[in-house]
């Protein structure tokens, strides 16, 4: 972080009259103060700006923006002289980050700044004072492609609107003594108020999971199936199980199976139990997990596993509600509440004709979608505490985790969710030397995190260079004879011959991803690319992947 050099020029007078003028002629200082700062990004071409001003707790909180994401506010949290914004507020004069990315003390909390290594951002900044009171930062965002600008115009600029914005500031808190008070109030109990509802043993204090709870609260007193979808790790048994402690079948039997652990053969026989002689080994009567669960919940995990034949032999037993168990033919009435779940893509299997319409209709009554956890990163440091608590209990060990390994954990991607982390803190801890778990404790900070390869998920395939398989990912959704016959008949995917191919890379690759179901293993045999060059692809083009 270098200080600037004032130019004696002065700054575009223009700019700066539009800028007193706003600020003037509104009694509402934020409103003005963000009118501010749109016109002196488009004026300058600036990519995006912020003022964070001083809380009563002495830290910095954000106050107004214009160019960032919506929830920008919610991590802008910083404690005077800490991070790039925290020191600024400490300086006497403007200061300029021409690198924002390479910059050790760039911590973007809140992921709305998105700067990543293939772009080149720099951070300009001012302290907002008035008669020598710091009141907070004004704050910058210019892309800088060579990494030669030195900004000097736009340096002094800030110096100049900032003293301005500091009056503002000041008078509109003098004038408006009880808006703050009232605004603290409220955030006040918004942060201390408990989430709306509770669900044993599942934790989640973000929007999304509160929906969940939501949803598990209103079926939990029915009889209704219920479908719980969401990729694996998310907790669908722990939803399930949730589901089935709220409901009046509490007190009666909870069984879970597994579907797809099982043959098709024994599947049948653990759900239905056999009678004695019904196959070699069956020397005596069994019952099967829904006779077990009679009165209670039965919870099929993995249902979209299942075969086309089981399929069939299972719907009639959600009909009728009754069966036969393997090798007899008397029938066996049950009143079992059926909970199911599954991370496939259920639709584009009926479509598909893989699984049956009539069978999914009967289990998709209320549907319950369990967001991966890197949709509810909010939850992940008190998911993390909790893991290590369990462990410090179950070893006699007294850890902790400091501020940056909460940091790590709530920016990694965690494709195996829940189940990820878990495993994660549970390694963590055990190789730990120290009572303090820090950044540098985790296995991905020293680049031996095994889950980046399994998953094509290493941080520098977004940004790398172009390299000679990017070329192929290119010339793959450019070229028409990618999709010929072979492709076709290998894939299977039953394309139509004069089908309409799209010219365009982004909108070949939608359209493949779209005839695909959004499988991107399909999509790739289509276009005759690899996975990981169509995860690339998707990354390049920022297309967001759909899931059901």
């Amino acid at each position: 972080m270098s200080h600037s050099l004032i130019n004696e020029s002065p700054p575009d007078f223009d700019v700066v009259t539009e800028v007193l003028k706003t600020l003037a002629s509104s009694g509402n200082a934020e409103h003005a103060l963000k009118r501010s700062l749109w016109f002196l990004s488009r004026a300058r071409g600036w990519r995006s700006a912020f003022i964070a001003v001083e809380q009563p707790d002495g830290k910095l909180g954000g106050l107004c923006s214009t160019g960032l994401s919506d929830g920008w506010r919610e991590g802008m949290r910083f404690p005077s002289g800490e991070g790039i914004v925290g020191r600024i507020q400490e300086s006497e004069s403007a200061v300029v980050v021409s690198e924002l990315d390479g910059d050790p003390m760039f911590d973007d909390r809140t992921g709305a700044v998105r700067v990543s290594n293939a772009e080149r951002v720099a951070l300009l900044g001012t302290p907002i004072r008035h008669e020598g009171r710091p009141l907070g930062v004004l704050v910058a965002l210019c892309e800088n492609p060579d990494g030669k600008r030195v900004f000097v115009d736009d340096l002094q600029l800030l110096e100049v609107v900032a003293s301005p914005m500091g009056r503002a500031l000041l008078l509109d808190r003098e004038a408006n003594p009880n808006r703050k008070s009232v605004q603290e109030e409220i955030s006040r109990r918004r942060n201390a108020a408990p989430p709306i509802y509770q669900v044993d043993w599942a934790i989640g204090r973000s929007a999304s999971m509160q929906h969940v709870f939501t949803q598990v609260h209103q079926v939990a007193p029915a009889r209704t199936t219920v479908l719980l979808r969401g990729e694996s790790g998310t907790g669908k048994e722990l939803i399930a199980r949730a589901i089935y402690r709220l409901s009046p079948r509490k007190d009666q039997p909870f069984v879970s199976v597994n579907c797809a652990a099982l043959t098709e053969t024994l599947l049948e026989s653990e759900l239905f139990g056999h009678e004695k002689g019904a196959f070699t080994g069956a020397q005596t009567q069994r019952k099967g997990r829904f006779e077990l669960a009679h009165g209670g919940t039965l919870f099929l995990d993995e249902i979209g596993d299942i075969s086309p034949s089981f399929q069939a032999k299972l719907l009639r037993v959600l009909q009728e509600r009754e069966f036969e168990r393997v090798g007899g033919t008397t029938s066996v009435r049950v009143d079992v509440r059926l909970i199911v779940a599954t991370n496939r893509n259920l639709e584009q299997m009926v479509r598909e004709g893989e699984f049956r319409a009539d069978l999914y209709y009967r289990i998709n009554v209320v549907s319950i979608v369990l967001p991966p956890l890197r949709e509810r990163r909010e939850d992940i440091p008190e998911m993390a505490q909790y893991f290590l608590n369990r462990f410090n209990r179950e070893n006699g060990r007294a850890l902790h985790f400091n501020e940056e390994a909460l940091r790590v954990l709530s920016s990694c991607y965690w494709p195996g969710n829940v189940r990820e982390l878990e495993n994660c803190i549970e390694r963590t801890a055990t190789m730990a030397h120290h009572d303090t778990i820090g950044r540098s404790s985790f296995l991905c900070e020293i680049d031996r995190c095994l889950t980046k390869v399994l998953h094509h998920m290493e941080r520098e395939d977004a940004v790398r260079p172009a390299r000679s398989s990017d070329v192929t990912v290119s010339n793959a959704l450019n070229v028409p004879a990618k999709f010929g016959a072979p492709e076709r008949d290998a894939g299977g995917l039953g394309m139509h011959s004069g089908e309409h191919i799209p010219e365009d890379e982004r909108e070949r690759l939608l359209w493949a991803m779209e005839r695909c179901g959004w499988v991107q293993a399909k999509a790739a045999r289509l276009l005759g690319i690899t996975a990981r060059q169509i995860g690339y692809a998707l990354r390049k083009h920022g297309i967001k992947l759909r899931r059901f």
